[in-house]
């Protein structure tokens, strides 16, 4: 690993840092800002404030990816898709003081997840070119998502106790600020990585549709891919349905802070384990911390939903977080492993199209069986699926990731058979 790479890496790390915190910082307080907004009280208003971001992120994942790839360049872009999304959040805190309703709120936040996606994923892509290890690259990736969630949701929770609309205004300058920051990155790490990872010329440029094509016939490629999607649906759960769970008067009727720092309790040990589990599975396969992890991650999840004391659901939520740091670098990891360099971008701009559908499936899910059948039924729901996905894809990450010894315990690195 050289010296260009462990700056790039820290560059790239704090990029997807701050774009973490800057979406993050508004969680906690969506049951307060919606109402700001014009929206009724209640979670269905939240469901779709939710909704309308990631359904962008659904859209344009692939899009920002696979032109990325085209171009051969990520930085530009990282910057245009951060900047963008800074002044979408400024555009959706001047929603009601030009008298517009919750409808042109919804709006903004389309547009605003159509730009900051492409943050988002062409910054994760970029620590995928480059050397170190995939797992260990995946590894940065996931501390920098889980520390900027718990930054983001403990600021933003005591943000929005003192003002509905000021973690929108830090989100803003928390996005410029990134977008900043990646116009540092040096492209031609990036891309010497991507095109040519032997040291060698490429084979040759590859087009828009070559990219995408490569991605989406890439055999195992649908394994990573759904596990990423169960994770994200649960993971949109807690961001809507646990804001919502912590601070109603008839569970735990937490402050908006309060109920912040609890969701932190769940992103603090997901970061702070995410670069050593990544190591990890670089060291003994991606077999068992996608599936034991998977395993434990929907099992803690179902006992927040019924435990009867904040006390216990608090301690629940630390093992939350370390399941998930234990499985979320090798899932990412997997999907470098299985794909063709120049065609990352695209596999990636994939991978985050599905964990974007995880999420939207995690608000209408979480939203409504909350709204149908309340807080338990929903978490008995998510983290159930959860144990489906794990158990029924247990033979195909065995065929893909097979390590060697008891459970895949003596390495492997995940590499597709046909490779």
């Amino acid at each position: 690993m050289t010296e260009d790479d462990r700056g790039e890496r820290r560059r790239l790390g704090a990029v997807v840092l701050a774009v973490l915190i800057s979406q993050v910082l508004l969680y906690p307080g969506v049951p307060d800002l919606v109402v700001a907004l014009g929206a009724p009280a209640g979670i269905d208003a939240g469901m779709w404030f939710l909704v309308a971001e990631f359904g962008a992120f659904v859209t344009f994942a692939v899009v920002w990816g696979a032109a990325s790839d085209a171009l051969g360049r990520r930085a530009p872009l990282i910057v245009a898709g951060a900047l963008g999304g800074a002044a979408s959040y400024v555009a959706l805190a001047a929603v009601p003081e030009f008298g517009f309703g919750f409808r042109a709120a919804l709006a903004v936040r389309v547009v605003g997840g159509a730009l900051t996606i492409g943050a988002f994923s062409l910054a994760i892509t970029s620590l995928m070119d480059l050397r170190g290890g995939n797992g260990r690259n995946m590894g940065a990736a996931g501390v920098a998502i889980g520390l900027g969630a718990a930054v983001g949701s403990v600021v933003g929770g005591a943000l929005a106790d003192l003002n509905a609309f000021y973690p929108v205004y830090a989100g803003a300058a928390v996005l410029a600020g990134s977008g900043l920051l990646a116009a540092t990155v040096d492209d031609r790490v990036v891309t010497d990585r991507s095109r040519t990872p032997s040291g060698g010329d490429s084979d040759g440029d590859v087009g828009f549709r070559d990219v995408l094509a490569r991605a989406r016939t890439t055999r195992g490629l649908l394994v990573p891919l759904a596990f990423g999607f169960v994770d994200r649906l649960t993971a949109g759960f807690f961001a809507l349905v646990g804001v919502y769970y912590f601070q109603d008067p008839a569970t735990f009727g937490l402050s908006a802070g309060a109920a912040g720092a609890t969701l932190a309790l769940f992103f603090v040990p997901f970061a702070v384990l995410q670069a050593p589990f990544g190591s990890l599975s670089d060291r003994v396969g991606r077999f068992l911390p996608v599936v034991i992890g998977s395993i434990a991650y929907g099992i803690v999840t179902i006992g927040v939903g019924v435990a009867p004391v904040y006390h216990l659901a608090a301690a629940l939520m630390v093992l939350v977080g370390v399941c998930g740091a234990l499985m979320a670098p090798a899932t990412m990891a997997l999907v470098t492993d299985l794909v063709e360099p120049e065609a990352r971008g695209a596999a990636m701009g994939l991978f985050n199209v599905f964990g974007s559908l995880g999420f939207l499936a995690g608000f209408l899910i979480g939203g409504s069986a909350t709204e149908t059948f309340g807080y338990t039924p929903a978490f008995l729901a998510v983290g159930g699926l959860e144990l489906a996905i794990a158990l029924t894809l247990f033979p195909a990450v065995k065929a893909i990731a097979p390590g060697d010894g008891f459970l895949g315990l003596g390495g492997g690195t995940g590499r597709s058979p046909s490779e």
